[in-house]
């Protein structure tokens, strides 16, 4: 496990940052493949959280005693020869991530970042490289489903919770889940349901027009977005389609083809509309315009996932931890 920064523990003993309440138990070591923004805004927030004491955009400050702070990365995984071999606090600001800096000052972490998997014939490698990791958090790009389940393979064979927040399908394969729930392992998937995004705030509007009464006639949305998590999803959009779809559980709306704007960087724009009828079939129709730092909702979200896998680790619970299945948008028995 890394060394801590001298200037977190200061804050880790309750001496610094008043809002951060420490952890009464062992921290949560995190292994991650994917060093791009998502990442940058988890490793960076986890600092920023530890160094202000900061509660502000935190669901919840504690999951069975583990405080957002509470998480060591133990382990890093990149494609990117500009990121291997570099520490991971210094990976995270490389080019083409592009989430901005937080306040946080980040020292080195002592975790190296590692070549990922080359091919699905090097499981082994990876499984070894886990050694010690209580949870692998998958945040590569979506759009690659092998590459996805050969990661699950190796925290099968690391002993390790797998967080699967990509649209590829793992925690819905039911062959998988019940390898994990017969391991005692948990798996946690597929694809996260950012803090306030898209596809939550569409949701939560199409259920409010049903509990009101209101008849839904047709619904869109339309995403742009700059990061390279966009770029991608607009060359493999196979997967992510029908886990929106999943999310909002209706066949009369329609998702848009993803837009790729480099120019909005990190910051992501969606457009939903909707048309109903209500009293007398009268015409109610709805425009919203959303701006959200796509990398901020995601990191908002793996903060709760990976305190949830460690203590469902701890607690020798296997497969998809309940609570989880509300932060996802294509829980285990939705559509792949």
């Amino acid at each position: 496990m890394p060394a801590a920064d001298p200037d977190d523990m200061g804050v880790m003993n309750g001496g610094v940052a008043p809002g951060y309440a420490p952890s009464v138990i062992e921290n949560a070591r995190v292994a991650v493949v994917g060093v791009g923004n998502n990442t940058s805004a988890l490793v960076q927030g986890i600092a920023f959280y530890r160094n202000t004491g900061s509660l502000v955009g935190i669901h919840q400050p504690q999951i069975a005693g583990l405080g957002v702070g509470d998480i060591d990365f133990v382990a890093a995984f990149a494609m990117s020869d500009d990121k291997v071999g570099k520490d991971l606090h210094e990976a995270v600001f490389v080019s083409p991530n592009n989430f901005p800096r937080l306040e946080a000052k980040l020292r080195p972490s002592g975790v190296t970042v590692r070549r990922g998997l080359v091919d699905t014939t090097e499981v082994e490698r990876v499984a070894h490289a886990l050694k010690g990791a209580e949870v692998l958090l998958y945040s590569a790009p979506s759009g690659r489903p092998d590459t996805a389940r050969a990661y699950a393979e190796a925290a099968l064979m690391a002993g390790a919770a797998f967080v699967n927040t990509t649209s590829d399908p793992v925690a819905r394969d039911p062959s998988f889940l019940k390898r994990f729930e017969d391991a005692g392992l948990p798996l946690i998937g597929d694809d996260l349901a950012s803090q306030f995004g898209t596809s939550v705030v569409h949701h939560a509007l199409l259920r409010l027009l049903e509990e009101r009464g209101l008849t839904l006639v047709s619904s869109y949305q339309v995403n742009l977005g700059g990061t390279e998590d966009f770029r991608n999803l607009v060359e493999n959009p196979n997967t992510k389609k029908q886990s929106k779809l999943n999310a909002l559980g209706s066949d009369k709306v329609q998702i848009a083809p993803l837009g790729y704007l480099p120019q909005l960087k990190s910051q992501k724009v969606a457009h939903l509309n909707i048309e109903a009828q209500g009293w007398g079939e009268t015409a109610v129709s709805l425009e919203v315009r959303l701006q959200v730092h796509d990398p901020s909702g995601a990191a908002g979200v793996n903060i709760d996932l990976i305190r949830l896998a460690a203590t469902a680790l701890r607690s020798g619970h296997g497969g998809c931890p309940p609570a989880a299945a509300s932060l996802m948008k294509s829980p285990p028995g939705t559509a792949v």
